[in-house]
């Protein structure tokens, strides 16, 4: 309905309830109130909400005391964002909303139909729009799972996603972009890798993303060093000032749908190749990239479990991004242990600054990672021929430019901060002698993430040994970190009974 042609005592008053329902709009009524009773809602409806210019359709929750006047309408923070930031006490209209079309797109495939273009961006559209509900987006994500998705059918997405947000455009001829598909703890590289790049001339605009169900995400670590939501004007002038960035990308809505969808995968615990493709090139080819290095960690309790996985995730990246005008190298590395010490914001944020700042205690499997990393980038952007490019990553490493290259970096982002660890910590024993045979990378991110990483950005773990290290009983395995006693003691209970988060294997003599 019109808002302009809709009687007075139809509307209600929108006021900002304060409430966070994560990216799932939500609006509350009282369920004796004139809409209410006029439109014969039901509590969870899907209802539509719309202002004079704004348009939203959310999930319905009715309140039954009189704690919300029956004039009002209170909007979870999700949905107040989603419909602008509107003043308080703007009028708002509220329907049933209308059946979803494109569903009998995601119908179809369920029942074996493929997505052609015009279909994949009828989806993705109304996904962008807010007009899936949380059960319809659980059935495109089952629709995709697996390798339900051909390569046609990812290349038709990818593009649909990029169309649905904003796309940034750069004056230069090669921009460069990294990624790792994840399920790894740490492996924070990123900010090192864009340090050594960006010391050597090459423009690298990094827009990272934030944890949803991990420890910690780029985008996290580096808000515990500096200030990441930049505005697209910002992240211009710092690419401007330094020739990168290292910016939340959500920030600048790139591929805003991407976020939506990765929600229900890790709540359905389903987990898609053509999706997964389709959300990394996405993302890149909306920030502007002209060239991108994908990181594929394989290991037991990693996202990719085997070789033969990674090198079929491999040929759907490049296949993909090639169809899209994107130069794509993966590097399919080892995802058998964490990389770095540190899991967690602050605890992951200590390991970059002492990598960077050339600390004798810094950890060397991320030193040593970030070189392989940035090399291939610096090859990748001719700033280095082929096969040197390890030589000038550790030149511009050890030499401090890189170092004084990322200072640079955050004071154009609004200064550089110091992170701390939790001030409550627990330190975790081996409980017999041996060879450290085995982390569990999967039980080691829950963990992190019970401590309260990554909102309590200084929760988390401190790893005090590597695979192959010969530890003595008593001898110190991890430390978990809090920032609350009693997020503490919640992650040190579900740690209780869970003996193979570090096993210890051959017993020394």
């Amino acid at each position: 309905m019109n808002s302009s042609t809709s009687p007075a005592a139809d509307y209600l008053h929108l006021v900002r309830m304060g409430i966070d329902t994560h990216q799932q709009p939500v609006v509350f009524i009282r369920s004796d109130c004139h809409v209410a009773i006029a439109e014969g809602f039901n509590a969870n409806a899907q209802v539509e909400i719309h202002t004079t210019d704004q348009r939203l359709v959310a999930q319905l929750v009715l309140v039954t005391n009189d704690r919300l006047p029956c004039e009002q309408a209170a909007l979870s923070e999700a949905a107040w964002r989603r419909l602008g930031c509107p003043p308080e006490g703007e009028k708002a209209w509220l329907h049933h909303a209308h059946p979803v079309e494109s569903m009998s797109y995601v119908r179809g495939k369920l029942y074996g139909e493929r997505f052609d273009q015009q279909r994949a961006r009828a989806i993705i559209n109304d996904i962008h729009a807010g007009l899936y509900s949380d059960i319809q987006l659980s059935a495109y994500v089952t629709a995709c799972a697996g390798d339900r998705l051909d390569t046609d059918e990812t290349i038709a997405i990818t593009r649909a996603m990029v169309d649905s947000g904003l796309r940034l455009e750069w004056d230069n001829d090669v921009v460069l972009d990294k990624h790792c598909v994840g399920g790894l703890p740490a492996n924070r590289t990123t900010p090192i890798v864009v340090a050594i790049v960006a010391a050597n001339g090459l423009l690298m605009p990094k827009t990272s993303s934030r944890a949803i169900t991990s420890p910690a995400g780029t985008a996290d670590t580096m808000e515990t060093l500096t200030h990441v939501q930049l505005g697209f004007e910002q992240m211009q002038q710092v690419v401007e000032k330094t020739g990168a960035c290292l910016a939340w990308g959500g920030s600048v809505s790139l591929s805003p749908t991407d976020d939506m969808i990765i929600r229900i995968e890790r709540a359905l615990d389903l987990d898609s190749e053509g999706q997964l493709v389709a959300s990394v090139i996405s993302k890149k080819v909306a920030a502007g990239a002209t060239h991108v290095l994908i990181d594929i960690p394989v290991g037991p309790t990693a996202k990719v479990r085997s070789e033969e996985k990674a090198h079929k995730l491999r040929q759907l990246l490049e296949t993909t991004a090639a169809a899209m005008g994107l130069q794509v190298r993966t590097v399919i590395s080892d995802g058998s242990q964490p990389i770095g010490r540190g899991i967690g914001p602050a605890l992951e944020a200590r390991d970059v600054l002492q990598v960077l700042q050339n600390d004798l205690h810094a950890p060397q499997d991320l030193r040593q990672k970030s070189l392989q990393l940035a090399a291939a980038l610096l090859e990748m952007g001719a700033a280095a021929e082929p096969g040197s490019g390890h030589q000038l990553a550790e030149r511009t490493l050890l030499s401090g430019a890189a170092w004084q290259q990322f200072e640079r970096i955050c004071q154009a982002q609004g200064g550089l901060k110091q992170p701390q660890p939790g001030a409550f910590s627990h330190c975790i024993y081996a409980s017999h002698g041996g060879v450290v045979a085995y982390f569990n990378n999967r039980f080691l991110a829950r963990l992190a993430s019970l401590a309260g990483a990554p909102n309590a950005p200084g929760a988390g773990i401190e790893l005090h040994v590597r695979l192959g290290d010969e530890v003595r009983a008593g001898a110190p395995l991890f430390t978990l970190y809090a920032q609350a006693a009693g997020e503490l003691a919640y992650a040190l209970d579900f740690l209780d009974g869970h003996t193979d988060v570090i096993r210890i294997e051959e017993e020394l003599v």
